[in-house]
């Protein structure tokens, strides 16, 4: 895990303790957040991007990776976003679901 040391790279007081920030991150259950499936289309190819996720940056990429392992789609987690490739959303609806989260469509 990264230390964040708020931008000090050397310090010449023997006693200095670094302050660390730690992640203060309520995690929802799934049936408490609504996330956001947006479809776009990114150098002509669509991606779904599912937004306003609630959690910690583990839980994202958990459940980003879940759901790439359940569509058998590639894509990549950041800035507090899974974006999944293919215009998978209708599948992407079903699993869900099955997960107990609620959803809102944005977009195409």
């Amino acid at each position: 895990m990264k230390k964040n040391k708020q931008g000090i790279v050397y310090s010449t007081n023997p006693n200095y303790q670094f302050e660390i920030e730690k992640e203060n991150i309520i995690s929802l259950k799934p049936g408490e957040q609504i996330l956001n499936l947006h479809l776009e289309k990114k150098s002509g190819k669509y991606v779904v991007i599912i937004k306003n996720f609630k959690g910690s940056n583990d839980e994202l990429k958990k459940l980003g990776k879940t759901l790439k392992k359940s569509l058998s789609v590639g894509g990549t987690v950041k800035n507090n976003e899974i974006i999944l490739q293919g215009n998978v959303r209708d599948d992407l609806i079903v699993i869900l679901n099955k997960f107990g989260y609620k959803f809102k469509k944005v977009g195409g």
